[in-house]
């Protein structure tokens, strides 16, 4: 074990070979330190529990393994889109499990976490998307200790309203869903998703209670222009959406959607402003900023 580049998918990754790692900018050269990630995996693999860390090889691993925090992942690893951004598996989805909202919640028990945060791969073959496990998932939690604060970070469920409002009745304290990107890149970023539909889906959560707090999240890297950007930050202040996560792209391998750009620290410090400016409440920005990275403190700000 040691350390490794963030890049762990393979050789290559970022579009830059491996007679070139000079190019990479400094300020995407974390590191993973392995041994930081092999007790807390071994504790949830006992538990037969996915985290999104691991399953879309997060850069952020060993820095929030060793702090014993994890987004779980919920239905299984196998994701029904074909995201070309997102290391996440796709194939044939496996049966829901009905075990899984308790095991959850021991997992949470265990690592100590105080703000759990909980996504899911999509499952487009069910019929409420799987709307029922994250809420089977937050009633466990709410047996475990109502002191907890519980997020969602939600797929479109084809913007079902019926399971939509459903997660909403479940009292999350955030219920996120992430745009990812802007809307002219849908067609190469996010095969089965619809930047309309997205928006929708944070606008009917704001409709259903207005005291929700909503998220949302987008990389950056992919070609986006400024203008394109912004008018996101637009959209997502009229659809109602509280807090922000700005990040960089990075691809997981050579498979995935290349980069094609690397936006330096100080332009997220200026998407940052703007996104504040466009009527967001809370704004995270940065090359290593993601939807679920130190997630608590959006609360707590």
């Amino acid at each position: 074990m040691g350390s490794v580049p963030s890049w762990a998918g393979g050789p290559g990754w970022l579009g830059f070979s491996e007679k070139s790692p000079n190019q990479r900018p400094a300020w995407v050269n974390k590191k993973i330190n392995l041994k930081d990630c092999a007790a807390i995996k071994a504790e949830l693999h006992d538990l037969g529990l996915g985290t999104v860390c691991e399953e879309a090889l997060c850069p952020n691993i060993g820095e929030c393994f060793s702090a014993r925090q994890a987004t779980f992942l919920i239905l299984g690893k196998n994701c029904t889109r074909r995201c070309t951004f997102c290391g996440v598996k796709r194939g044939a989805p496996t049966p829901v499990d009905p075990t899984e909202p308790a095991r959850v919640a021991e997992g949470v028990r265990r690592l100590g976490l105080r703000h759990a945060v909980i996504t899911s791969v999509t499952r487009d073959d069910l019929s409420d998307g799987g709307a029922g496990a994250f809420i089977e998932t937050v009633a466990a939690l709410r047996r475990l200790d109502g002191a907890i604060t519980i997020e969602l970070l939600i797929p479109d469920f084809g913007l079902d309203t019926d399971a939509i409002g459903k997660l909403v009745a479940a009292k999350p304290d955030i219920l996120a869903h992430n745009v990812e990107t802007v809307p002219r890149l849908y067609p190469q970023a996010r095969e089965g998703a619809d930047y309309a539909r997205s928006l929708a889906v944070l606008r009917f959560i704001r409709e259903c209670d207005a005291q929700m707090r909503t998220k949302s999240g987008i990389m950056l890297g992919l070609g986006e222009r400024e203008d394109e950007v912004l008018a996101v930050f637009r959209d997502l202040a009229a659809a109602g959406c509280d807090f922000l996560s700005i990040g960089q792209y990075l691809a997981p391998s050579r498979a995935h959607l290349g980069v094609k750009e690397f936006i330096p620290p100080e332009r997220f410090a200026f998407y940052r402003e703007k996104a504040l400016k466009a009527g967001l409440r809370r704004v995270v920005s940065g090359p290593y900023v993601r939807s679920s990275y130190h997630a608590a403190e959006y609360l707590s700000r």
